[in-house]
């Protein structure tokens, strides 16, 4: 007899995950491997954030919290709020996370139900069309191509049939590092409230960007869901950390699904987390270090057959086209791979539709390791 699979369990890899397998074993064999394919920041937590970790390991009693979190870690939040974005936020409307993934998850599960229509751009974050669909939500990618930005607009919006339920915004954006216009975003806000559509704000890259600063639509559209992450601009990737900040008509449903689905986040992180806002200044240092390596990545590429180049705004990426290379994204990415321990990500993780023709690479890592892939994608693509 065959046992049933679930069709939500169905759903495409995060082929960036599979890249690091494949780099990993690599790596394992002996070769060596310059990691641009996962967003991941090279450097570590900052010392503080270790040194309260220890603490708590010693001291504190690591048994659950709260389902939204430490009541120390939400007011250090909202404290964030209000010296980054002048923006005052109630502690009570945050609620920490299991990552930003969780945030994601109890997010559609709070606001939207079973067959409801979720938009957001194409190229994105594979996690909202993956995370959807698992969730029996439709997803509805918007082609968004070098024409606006990467990012989609209210006249886009406006031709969708039917009008989504939901509408995912992530500015600066995974995989482009495009960033919508001021004026582009209080146009997509007021189409959202005219045709009662909720927005999902994805903020884990704010903090992270080479022009203007991102703005938070906290206080800009009363029914918007913030998320963010200790995972970016924290560079905490591994610590499984993240925040939402709630509109008051989801506060009781998202506290009743995180108590029955995650209990409550990470104890031991949470802790550490404390300490990360003690950090901005040695964060800041490591935005310096992102923008010098764009820079290296947004010189080298052009000359060694890559482009277009989305733009890279914010965030630490650059999608850039596979120009006349002959082969699809995967496979092209997977020679790299082979013929210069280079990893990078095929475009069609982020666009199943146009992405064959793309490749994302992220800077997260050293300034050396930047050179370096340079100089190896440059004799690859000369003997090609």
């Amino acid at each position: 007899m065959t046992i049933k699979i679930a069709e939500r369990g169905r759903i495409s890899p995060f082929l960036v995950m599979d890249v690091m397998r494949a780099a990993n074993a690599r790596a394992a064999a002996g070769d060596d491997v310059l990691h641009l394919e996962v967003g991941q920041p090279s450097t570590g937590a900052p010392g503080p954030v270790i040194a309260a970790a220890k603490l708590s390991i010693e001291e504190a009693e690591l048994g659950y919290t709260e389902a939204f979190g430490l009541p120390e870690l939400r007011a250090r939040i909202a404290d964030f709020y209000r010296s980054r974005y002048q923006v005052a936020v109630d502690p009570a409307r945050i609620a920490v996370t299991t990552g930003s993934s969780g945030g994601f998850v109890l997010a559609f599960l709070a606001a939207f139900d079973a067959g409801d229509r979720i938009a957001f751009a194409a190229p994105s974050y594979p996690g909202y069309r993956n995370i959807t669909a698992a969730l029996d939500l439709v997803p509805v990618p918007v082609a968004c191509g070098a024409e606006t930005g990467f990012q989609p607009n209210a006249e886009m919006l406006d031709r969708l049939d039917p009008v989504p339920d939901g509408l995912i915004l992530a500015s600066p954006a995974n995989p482009t590092g495009a960033m919508i216009a001021p004026a582009t975003l209080a146009g997509i806000i007021d189409w959202c409230g005219d045709k009662g559509v909720r927005i999902i704000s994805d903020e884990i890259y704010h903090g992270i960007t080479y022009g203007a600063a991102a703005e938070t639509l906290y206080g800009r559209d009363p029914a918007a869901v913030v998320i963010n992450s200790f995972s970016k601009y924290f560079s905490m990737t591994g610590w499984r950390l993240g925040w939402m900040v709630l509109p008051e008509d989801l506060d009781r449903a998202v506290e009743c699904l995180t108590q029955n689905i995650f209990i409550s986040p990470p104890t031991l992180s949470q802790h550490a987390a404390i300490a990360v806002f003690d950090c901005l200044d040695a964060l800041d240092d490591n935005v310096r270090r992102y923008a010098d390596n764009r820079q290296i990545l947004l010189d080298g590429l052009p000359p060694c057959g890559f482009g277009p180049i989305a733009p890279a705004d914010g965030a630490f990426y650059v999608y850039a086209g596979i120009g006349e290379f002959a082969a699809k994204s995967p496979e092209l990415c997977a020679e790299i791979l082979r013929e210069t321990g280079v990893a990078v990500t095929p475009g069609t993780d982020f666009d199943p539709d146009q992405g064959d023709g793309y490749i994302r690479f992220s800077y997260a890592g050293s300034s050396a390791d930047m050179r370096s892939a340079v100089d190896r994608l440059s004799l690859w693509a000369a003997s090609r």
